[in-house]
């Protein structure tokens, strides 16, 4: 890649860094999307000798580029994001792959095309990363800034996307345990 356009690159995707999620730090501020991608990047990084036969190079590509789109629209909660913002940041993000040089565009298209019909095992893992990551974040989170709807939404949040891997079903049931010892000890009257 040309410098000029790995600087452009690299001057859209910063946008990830003040792009701030839903989700709140252990320390009292807002995550960023960057984080979070970042975070699924290295849990995927070490627990890559849990899938022998998978390409997880693939899948810390795939959790690296994940929410590249809401560099162009924000955060949106996944509990309050519609099918309309969904197709908007698909065409926002598509744009700008299309304007990558090759084998850039290529690539990430192929990427994102394989993470969204969820049929590899690798697309199957990033997701189920991607979504017990999130719950992960807010048991690490101070009770307080959860959400109504997220008690019960943290207890289920991933289980579906996990339950095709014996080791991301148990690893999902750990963060469970959690989030119920979270809310027990915050004495909120759930579960």
């Amino acid at each position: 890649m040309e410098i000029k356009e790995l600087l452009k690159v690299m001057h859209m995707a910063e946008k990830l860094k003040d792009a701030v999620r839903h989700c709140y730090t252990s320390g009292g501020r807002r995550e960023s999307v960057a984080e979070h991608s970042w975070r699924i990047s290295l849990l995927a990084y070490f627990i890559k000798d849990e899938y022998p036969g998978v390409d997880m190079d693939k899948v810390i590509k795939m959790c690296l580029i994940h929410d590249l789109g809401e560099a162009f629209t924000g955060d949106i909660p996944a509990f309050k994001k519609t099918e309309a913002d969904s197709e908007r940041e698909k065409q926002l993000l598509f744009a700008w792959v299309d304007s990558l040089p090759q084998p850039f565009a290529q690539e990430m298209r192929e990427l994102y095309t394989e993470m969204e019909v969820l049929e590899t095992e690798e697309a199957k893992i990033y997701k189920a990363l991607d979504k017990v990551e999130a719950i992960i974040q807010h048991n690490e989170s101070d009770i307080s800034t959860w959400a109504e709807n997220e008690y019960d939404l943290n207890l289920t949040y991933g289980v579906e996307q996990a339950a095709f891997s014996p080791f991301l079903k148990s690893f999902r049931e750990a963060v469970r345990e959690e989030t119920l010892e979270k809310m027990e000890k915050a004495d909120c009257g759930y579960p």
